[in-house]
């Protein structure tokens, strides 16, 4: 029996924030197959029960979705003795085994994609359109992985002597442990999980704590795909669990690599963890993305791409935009035309409901933070040209704010929520000076139409990815990562795959001429 309880449609009643549409409010239910709505660990090709449960909430209205196994250290250490276990015949199989597998995890989550987007939107809020473009970028990067499977290549290098063969051989690392953040609880899986399977690793996944129904649901279907017991493997757990659970997923011994994606504070914890054991680490880490508009740009476009990259998931991603740079020419067009945008597009609301563009943001914290900068950025000068309130529960007025400095603490930190500050600036320089002065380079965009311009700042930008007229970048045939603290190595793309591949050198002598 499982030791865990899914709540029912009629416990969902919620209320709406005020200022929201009085027809929006309503029961709001999880409805999605029972097959689908996993609760328990995933390790070993079996469901197990922890101890104890802990519970998953609607961000939208407050009210538990489900109880979940709440995996400890022991279950933890579980999880990596049987992906160190599977391992050994995992990487045995021939690529095109595993890209077969792969392609078919890929169908199954196109097959339910509709369920496996209900699951994003419940359990961290995001409107049900974004969700399943979620979804679809999810099942991407296993159909990319399962092509790039079967493109690991080695090398023959040309001997300095007639007697000896030179061979550079491409072999797994091991055991990966694949730690996720919840504002994209399924893709940041896939994106790690189908490189890892594609090279002949074996995962243990532990998603956030917020959200892992989505990868408790991915386990599933990779179960159902045939994927054999123990290759995916996933340890959910609470807030309170999740330091011991790290501690064994970056020092154990059994585990070769750490793929993790999250904030740079946590990265550098974990870095600190792996190094006494040398493992291999890939982090995607925290960014503060520079979006320029220059005097030459089209205005009305930079105005879509602004609202396109820092509205998406309620301003809740690591590549969204946070600083906003406007040349003086037209500083006052693109605040004037921008807000007129988000009165037009912007709708709160539950993420189920068909006209929501934002929902809540992930908890009470996360909205506390953006209210805070706010009120620094107006006590020093800063002008609210729209929005700047609170509404209930998780619930955040998507906010422009006009005049605004360096001197302000929303230019300093990354925000994570529906923020926009806007800074006026003069030349091309002094624009990349502000947005090269950040510690950290994920992201970053610019809108100009002179085409040396356009050389100039791409190749000045101290970001790993840069948008030119464009505020939507990701794709699983891009390369994706940051430079300075926002992290080290590179998902999805050819290079993705290398993060889980070890270079073995071959020196076959004694070869007769």
């Amino acid at each position: 029996m499982s030791a865990v309880r899914v709540l029912r449609s009629r416990r969902l009643l919620r209320q709406l924030p005020s200022g929201l549409p009085a027809s929006l409010r309503r029961h709001y239910s999880l409805d999605v197959p029972a097959a689908l709505l996993r609760t328990q660990g995933y390790f070993g090709g079996r469901w197990v029960s922890a101890a104890s449960v802990f519970p998953v909430l609607d961000p939208a209205t407050g009210k538990e979705l489900a109880q979940v196994s709440d995996c400890g250290p022991a279950e933890a250490k579980q999880a990596v003795d049987a992906a160190y276990e599977a391992f050994q015949s995992w990487k045995q199989t021939t690529a095109k085994e595993r890209s077969l597998l792969l392609r078919k995890w890929f169908d199954l989550l196109n097959r339910h994609k509709e369920d496996l987007a209900k699951l994003i939107t419940f359990e961290s809020g995001k409107p049900m359109r974004e969700s399943l473009g979620e979804m679809a970028y999810s099942a991407a990067f296993l159909e990319w992985f399962s092509e790039e499977a079967r493109r690991v290549y080695g090398d023959i290098v040309p001997s300095p002597v007639k007697d000896r063969r030179i061979l550079l051989l491409k072999q797994p690392v091991g055991v990966a442990s694949i730690i996720t953040p919840w504002n994209f609880p399924s893709a940041m899986i896939t994106r790690k999980v189908g490189a890892a399977l594609a090279a002949g690793c074996t995962v243990v996944v532990k998603p956030a704590e917020d959200t892992p129904l989505s990868a408790l649901a991915l386990a599933e279907l990779a179960e159902q795909a045939g994927i054999p017991p123990g290759v995916v493997n996933v340890v959910p757990c609470s807030r309170e669990k999740t330091p011991a659970v790290g501690h064994v997923l970056c020092t154990d011994s059994l585990v070769s690599k750490i793929s993790f994606t999250g904030s740079t504070a946590t990265g550098k914890v974990l870095l600190k963890m792996a190094a006494d054991t040398v493992k291999r680490v890939s982090m995607e880490l925290g960014g503060h993305a520079p979006f320029i508009v220059f005097d030459s740009a089209d205005v009305d476009s930079a105005v879509g791409g602004a609202m396109a990259s820092k509205f998406r998931n309620s301003g809740q991603t690591c590549v969204c935009s946070n600083r906003f740079l406007v040349q003086s020419g037209i500083y006052d067009r693109f605040v004037d035309k921008l807000g007129r945008a988000m009165d037009a597009e912007l709708r709160l609301g539950h993420g189920s409901e068909p006209n929501t563009t934002q929902g809540p943001l992930i908890n009470s914290r996360a909205v506390e933070k953006v209210i805070h900068q706010i009120s620094d950025a107006v006590s020093q000068g800063a002008k609210v040209v729209k929005g700047g309130n609170r509404l209930d529960g998780s619930f955040m007025e998507p906010t422009l704010l006009a005049d605004v400095t360096t001197e302000m603490l929303c230019t300093k930190e990354e925000t994570f929520g529906p923020l926009v500050p806007v800074i006026r600036f003069e030349t091309e320089e002094e624009a990349l000076a502000v947005a090269n002065s950040a510690q950290v380079g994920l992201a970053g965009y610019f809108y100009s139409q002179d085409v040396s311009q356009i050389w100039r700042v791409a190749e000045a930008l101290e970001v790993g990815m840069v948008g030119v007229n464009e505020g939507l970048l990701s794709t699983p045939e891009a390369s994706f990562g940051g430079v300075k603290q926002s992290g080290l190595g590179r998902e999805g793309s050819k290079y993705g795959i290398d993060e889980y591949l070890e270079v073995k050198y071959m020196c076959f002598g004694g070869l007769k001429p």
